[in-house]
């Protein structure tokens, strides 16, 4: 059997060309050069005897063995990033780097009100921040390329822990005069289906409207083709539909300077919970939690 061991760096380069299925992008992912990159893989490959990747001139594919292998490097490179996390946990917490999957619909609403503060009470934090929507997040946490995720629930995270932040209340946004007179709060059955407009695929906020509406018609006739909250708020301020519109979106001001009314939507489930998961048994689930309440502070 055996005896070699392949390298970090080389499970790095082979994760990375996965990702990318494009061996300059994976280098530059990496930084290295392409050179480097493929060379770490070339010898990953003889070293093991045998072939992980299928090279042409315009395709990456990898062979069912190399998809294997690439499965097992994720669960090696997060156990190794682990182990680096339980030596940071020992020491002071909320120092050193801190890598935050942000989703879209929370990201420009809540952080300018959180950052001043934590960077001034814990200057010895680096926090990087990344904005994905919810599925690219979840799968950045289970890749080991972001430590925890602050998004918004019900969602499929997979095996993950989790401490609540808030609740946030969802509201329709609709052309002032559309309706005249609304009521104080908009029940699901005064919404137009074929005005409906709401967040492409991947934002979980489209969910979460679709399912307080509890209207099966509206999946089929909404339209799904805002990349942002700002771009629906510009297009309902436009007299081109309805959406519907986080309150934290609102309190932040994103209506302002629009000719928008805004109320409440009516019904059960008409909340989505703001939280903070990462992943199950992480070392480092105390300063996630202490993270948490930083959030909740803000």
């Amino acid at each position: 059997m055996s005896t070699y061991l392949p390298t970090i760096k080389q499970l790095q380069y082979l994760v990375a060309l996965h990702e990318n299925q494009h061996f300059g992008r994976a280098a530059e992912a990496s930084f290295v050069s392409q050179s480097t990159l493929s060379a770490g893989i070339r010898e990953l490959e003889s070293l093991l005897g045998v072939t992980l990747v299928e090279r042409s001139r315009r395709v990456v594919r990898f062979t069912p063995l190399g998809n294997s292998v690439v499965a097992k490097a994720h669960r090696v490179l997060r156990e190794t990033e682990e182990l680096a996390e339980i030596v940071q946990a020992a020491g002071q917490p909320l120092s050193g780097e801190l890598r935050m999957s942000v989703i879209p619909t929370i990201a420009p609403f809540l952080l300018p009100q959180i950052l001043p503060r934590l960077r001034k009470e814990r200057p010895q934090l680096k926090l990087f921040l990344r904005e994905e929507t919810s599925d690219h997040a979840i799968e950045s946490l289970h890749h080991g390329r972001a430590d925890c995720v602050l998004l918004a629930l019900p969602f499929a995270t997979g095996d993950v822990e989790k401490a609540t932040i808030s609740q946030d209340e969802l509201f329709v946004a609709f052309p002032e005069g559309e309706p005249v007179d609304p009521p104080a709060e908009i029940p699901p059955s005064m919404i137009d289906e074929g005005r409906l407009l709401l967040l492409e695929d991947g934002h979980c906020l489209k969910e979460h409207a679709l399912a307080a509406c509890n209207r099966p018609e509206l999946r089929a006739s909404a339209t799904m083709i805002g990349t942002s909250l700002h771009t629906l708020v510009q297009m309902v301020d436009n007299g081109l539909g309805v959406t519907m519109l986080p309150k934290m979106a609102i309190d932040a001001g994103i209506l302002q300077g629009t000719d928008i009314a805004a109320r409440p939507l009516k019904g059960a489930n008409t909340t989505r919970e703001i939280a903070l998961v990462w992943r199950a048994n992480s070392p480092r689930a105390d300063e996630f939690r202490l993270l948490a309440e930083e959030l909740r502070a803000g």
